[in-house]
């Protein structure tokens, strides 16, 4: 038996914390242990543990754009010691075979690889375009001899960073990967409708899942929604999510927008949701309109699971999964007029939205399933 290191940046429940997830769930426990580093405690940890990983708290040393204070210098440089022993103990008793970085925001993984003498594999989930800095040095990392391997989330992602680290026959691709959602009752979804969405039967509801933050498009949705939502009353656009820890102002923000338009009657914010495969059946249309480029696109596949339709915006690797016009649009990104324009399609084209999201949940079952997506890195783990 194998046993390997994932580290990983978080321990909520968004789009990296829950590919770490599916993969570790449905890895083959007769040939695979999983252990793994969590920054802090939180929703992941459980459920991981809940799937028989071996789950402890270090420090991971995650990078973010505020760290570059001397304060900020001199904890990460403290934590960089207090991480490898973590490592270093838990490689006495283990002998991992491998060390898995899932995500670029990690970096705890390449430096105890290289110190520990273990092959390192890189889950790359991210498209760096700016800062400048960050992307040339990330490139850097990438092309380490201690870095054996680096996987890629989507080809989008794959081209960016082949340009900025050329990494050579050390990379492939490995879409990401989800299970069937769960059934959710009619009864359910209704409930759903009503108290949480304040919508009826006959309302069509747009959502966007996922944080609230700079690029994700929440302003830009709302934009677009205001423009079509007095002549349609019978409209709601919901926002699903949160912010990410100190950044509550991208919340603020969007709630004196929503305010200022005057549209509150039609639009709803709610939390980040754990159970969120009731609130996918319970919508009619998904939005992804990030204004930069999504390296996969989650969100979009998990709404195409669930049969709605995705407009999506027509950059990264949302152009790998929403097929136009067959399960969804593709819009020019950050345009409100095409975005607008895809939203009042499906107002007035209901039987579309239909026949799109059954299209979609077919596309979503042959190409991104958990099953390939597991079996693709059993077969790469394998060669360590």
């Amino acid at each position: 038996m194998k046993t390997l290191l994932f580290i990983h940046q978080s321990a909520e429940l968004y789009g990296s914390d829950k590919t770490l997830l599916w993969l570790i769930q449905n890895l083959d426990r007769k040939r695979f242990k999983a252990v793994v580093l969590l920054p802090f405690e939180g929703p992941l940890r459980e459920a991981l543990e809940m799937a028989h990983a071996e789950v402890h708290i270090a420090p991971v040393l995650k990078v973010y754009r505020k760290m570059f204070t001397p304060a900020n210098l001199f904890r990460f440089f403290k934590d960089i010691q207090s991480g490898l022993q973590m490592v270093k103990a838990l490689h006495r008793k283990h002998h991992f075979s491998l060390i898995y970085s899932n995500t670029l925001a990690v970096l705890l993984g390449v430096f105890a690889a290289q110190k520990l003498r273990i092959p390192h594999l890189w889950h790359v989930h991210e498209i760096i375009e700016s800062p400048g800095i960050f992307k040339k040095a990330y490139g850097k990392l990438l092309a380490l001899r201690s870095t054996s391997w680096v996987v890629y989330n989507s080809e989008a992602t794959g081209h960016f960073w082949t340009k900025t680290a050329p990494v050579g026959p050390k990379s492939q691709v490995i879409p990401n990967g989800l299970p069937l959602p769960k059934p959710v009752s009619e009864s359910q979804r209704d409930r759903v409708r009503e108290t949480a969405f304040k919508a009826t039967a006959t309302d069509l509801v747009f959502a966007l899942v996922g944080r609230i933050s700079r690029w994700k498009g929440q302003l830009l949705a709302l934009e677009a929604f205001a423009g079509i939502a007095q002549q349609y009353p019978h409209t709601r656009l919901v926002f699903i999510g949160s912010a990410p820890p100190n950044q509550e102002h991208f919340e603020e923000n969007l709630h004196a927008e929503i305010n200022r338009l005057g549209i509150q009657h039609q639009v709803v914010h709610l939390p980040f949701q754990e159970d969120i495969q009731s609130y996918w059946a319970s919508i009619d249309v998904a939005l992804v309109p990030s204004t930069e480029p999504e390296p996969f696109g989650l969100v979009a596949v998990e709404a195409m699971l669930a049969g709605k339709p995705v407009i999506g915006a027509h950059h990264g690797g949302l152009t790998e999964i929403v097929d136009h016009e067959a399960t969804g649009f593709l819009v020019k990104p950050g345009d409100v007029t095409s975005l607008r324009e895809a939203m009042t399609f499906f107002i007035t084209h209901r039987e579309a939205a239909a026949r799109m999201g059954e299209n979609g949940k077919a596309r979503a079952r042959t190409h991104f399933s958990v099953q390939s997506y597991t079996r693709a890195f059993e077969t790469l783990f394998e060669r360590f």
